[in-house]
């Protein structure tokens, strides 16, 4: 419970390092010399390739955490603690996600679409951000705002909660995997099959959950909750990912915006557009349902902890 909520609280009040010293972007430089290695042609040996390269690479990292665990575990108790609060605070980021979508929040604050878009494409989504309105950009956001609340923060600490700090550097990153993999083109097709499924394995539980807590804070915040449900039931699978329409879907409702992904789906078709106050809505909502997700957390393990005493 310690380790979490200082690491919680490291993440709140100060983000994330440069890249260079950043787990995650280390992991993003390996998967990236995998896809120089890989075969240029042949479905199967693509496949074999990345099959080989996801599990090996996720295999060998939990080792090596769990060892850097096992060390840490020896240390002074304090100590121990608060080391792998630090690294416990490198597999999930709920302060660099509001930061990104607060960039995107400014601009279309200050009527400045075109910088929207490029603060857009830069933090939160891989699409073609050139021709999106405002409404679409805060549309945008918005999704990934709610996709990222389970991917960024409630995965992470779902996989900690069950297997430690490997538990969470696996889980981080087979994530990161499906973010440069993942993709249905003629590259990834086969090449990434392994991460994208595995991905979509690992987030069954965490979006659905993600999706929950959204409720639950939609609930405490006075937002219509009730609706959030609605929508929730019944636009949860019109996204091409198993588990992202679930968040999604109930941010739509909670929020009373229509999510609109050009050629792709509509959630919440009846509700109106967004805005910038819905982008600024969906950042205190996240935060709420982390808040709510860390203290779940603890009281789980101190019902677990009282029970085994």
């Amino acid at each position: 419970m310690a380790t979490l909520l200082i690491a919680f609280a490291i993440d709140a009040l100060g983000g994330d390092p440069p890249n260079r010293f950043h787990p995650v972007a280390w992991m993003g430089n390996w998967i990236s010399l995998g896809r120089k290695l890989a075969p240029h042609f042949g479905n199967a040996s693509r496949f074999l390739f990345g099959f080989l390269w996801v599990l090996g690479s996720l295999s060998v990292l939990g080792w090596i955490v769990w060892l850097m665990q096992v060390w840490l575990m020896k240390l002074p108790i304090m100590i121990s603690i608060v080391l792998q609060a630090f690294v416990l605070k490198f597999m999930f980021s709920a302060r660099s996600l509001s930061t990104a979508a607060g960039h995107v929040s400014q601009a279309l604050h200050q009527d400045d679409v075109i910088e929207a878009r490029r603060q857009l494409s830069y933090h939160l989504v891989s699409r073609n951000t050139e021709k999106l309105t405002a409404s679409q950009v805060s549309a945008a956001t918005i999704e990934s705002v709610a996709e990222n609340t389970s991917d960024s923060i409630v995965a992470p600490l779902f996989f900690f909660a069950i297997g430690g700090l490997p538990g969470a550097a696996v889980y981080r990153f087979a994530n990161t995997f499906d973010a440069m993999w993942g993709y249905r083109n003629a590259e990834f097709e086969w090449l990434g099959k392994t991460a994208a499924r595995l991905d979509d394995l690992l987030n069954l539980a965490p979006a659905r959950i993600t999706a929950a807590l959204v409720l639950l804070a939609a609930w405490l915040m006075g937002l219509p909750w009730m609706q959030g449900l609605r929508v929730w039931w019944r636009d949860r699978y019109l996204t091409p990912s198993p588990n992202a329409g679930h968040p999604m879907s109930v941010a739509s409702g909670v929020l009373g915006v229509r999510l609109d992904k050009i050629d792709c789906y509509t959630l919440g078709q009846e509700l109106r557009l967004p805005d910038t106050h819905s982008v600024d809505l969906s950042v205190r909502c996240m935060w709420f349902a982390s808040c709510l997700w860390i203290g779940i957390l603890c009281l789980i393990h101190a019902a677990i902890a009282w029970s085994n005493s």
